[in-house]
C-alpha cells in the first residue's frame, strides 16, 4: 500500500482508491505537482457525477452519461476528452492493482468541439511589446522575461522556475529548462534576449534576494510566480496599447508561428516547443495558411471580393 496523499487546502476528497492512484502517480511515475491536481479534479467530477458510487460499480453506459452531462453543461470537447483520459488511466490502474475485470472507459470518445486556432501576435505586435526602452528597475526584469519569452518559446512554469546560473548558458546561447512529464530540453536564446538578460543581471543585486535562487523576483526579492509574470504582461500590453489582450502563451503561440513561416521546418519548431507529438506542433501550419489565404484574397486578380 503507497502512503495516502494529502489533498491540499481546497482540493477535492476521493474515495479510497482514487487517493492511492494519485500517491502511486507521485512515487511511482514522479507526477509533477499540477499534473496531479488535474487529476484529482477531473477524478473529483467522476465521484461528482457518479453521485458517491464505488467507481468500481460503474459501466460504459454510465460514463457515456456522464459525458452527456459534461457537454450539456457547457464543458468544451477537449476538456472531457481530458477527464476521459484521466478516468480511463485511473480504470488501468484498477485493474492491474486491484483486479477490476473491465475499463468502462475504453472506447468512449468525448464530442468534438471546433478547431481553436492559437492566437497569436503579429511580427509588429511583438516588436511594438518588446522594444520600448525600461525605465525602472522592474521595467528592466519584465523585459528579459519577456525577451526571453519570445526568443525561446518557454512555457510559463518553465519560465518561472528558472534560477541564476542553472539552465542559461551564454557560452552555448542555450537555455535548457525541465517541461512536461520532467522532460529536459536546450533552446536557442537570441542576442536581443541575452541583453536584456544581462541587463536584468547587472541590477538583480538591488532587490533584497540574496537568499532568493530563482533569476525573476519581485520587488520583495521573492520569485516571482506564474500569475505575477501574467498580470506584468498584461499590464505592459494595455499600456503600450497593443489593442490585444496578451498572455504568455501568446508570447509562445507566436514564437512558433512566426519561427515557422520564416523557415517552414515543423519538426524543428516542434524539439524548440517541447511538443512530445508532432500533431501537437501542426496547428502552426493552419495559422501558416490562414495568413497566405488572406494574402491571396487581397492580393489575387480572381480571388472573391
Amino acid at each position: 500500500m503507497h502512503e495516502r496523499l494529502t489533498p491540499a487546502a481546497g482540493a477535492a476528497a476521493l474515495p479510497a482508491a482514487g487517493e492511492d492512484w494519485l500517491a502511486w502517480l507521485a512515487s511511482q511515475r514522479r507526477a509533477a505537482g499540477l499534473t496531479l491536481a488535474a487529476y484529482r479534479k477531473d477524478l473529483a467530477a467522476l465521484h461528482r457525477l457518479a453521485d458517491g458510487r464505488d467507481p468500481a460499480s460503474l459501466a460504459p453506459h454510465d460514463i457515456r452519461r456522464f459525458v452527456g452531462r459534461l457537454h450539456a453543461q457547457g464543458l468544451s470537447g477537449r476538456s472531457i476528452a481530458r477527464c476521459l483520459s484521466a478516468w480511463r488511466s485511473f480504470y488501468r490502474w484498477l485493474i492491474r492493482h486491484r483486479g477490476l475485470p473491465a475499463n468502462p472507459v475504453e472506447g468512449i470518445r468525448a464530442p468534438k468541439s471546433p478547431t481553436r486556432l492559437p492566437r497569436v501576435l503579429s511580427p509588429d505586435q511583438a516588436q511594438a511589446l518588446l522594444d520600448p526602452a525600461p525605465e525602472s528597475l522592474l521595467d528592466i526584469r519584465d523585459a528579459a522575461m519577456f525577451e526571453l519569452f519570445y526568443s525561446s518559446g518557454l512555457r510559463l512554469a518553465e519560465l518561472a522556475a528558472l534560477d541564476v546560473g542553472g539552465g542559461l548558458d551564454p557560452a552555448e546561447g542555450m537555455v535548457t529548462v525541465t517541461g512536461k512529464r520532467s522532460r529536459s530540453r536546450s533552446v536557442p536564446v537570441g542576442e536581443k534576449a541575452w541583453a536584456a538578460l544581462r541587463a536584468w543581471s547587472a541590477v538583480r543585486g538591488q532587490l533584497p534576494c540574496a537568499a532568493e535562487p530563482a533569476l525573476f523576483v519581485t520587488r520583495n526579492g521573492r520569485r516571482m510566480s506564474p500569475g505575477a509574470i501574467r498580470s506584468r504582461l498584461a499590464r505592459r500590453a494595455g499600456a503600450l496599447g497593443l489593442g490585444v489582450h496578451v498572455h504568455p502563451h501568446m508570447l509562445r503561440h507566436s514564437f512558433a508561428s512566426h519561427l515557422l513561416q520564416s523557415s517552414g521546418d515543423l519538426r524543428a519548431v516542434q524539439e524548440l516547443l517541447g511538443h512530445a507529438s508532432i500533431r501537437s506542433t501542426q496547428v502552426y501550419t493552419h495559422l501558416d495558411f490562414q495568413h497566405l489565404a488572406k494574402v491571396y484574397d487581397a492580393a489575387h486578380p480572381r480571388a472573391k471580393k
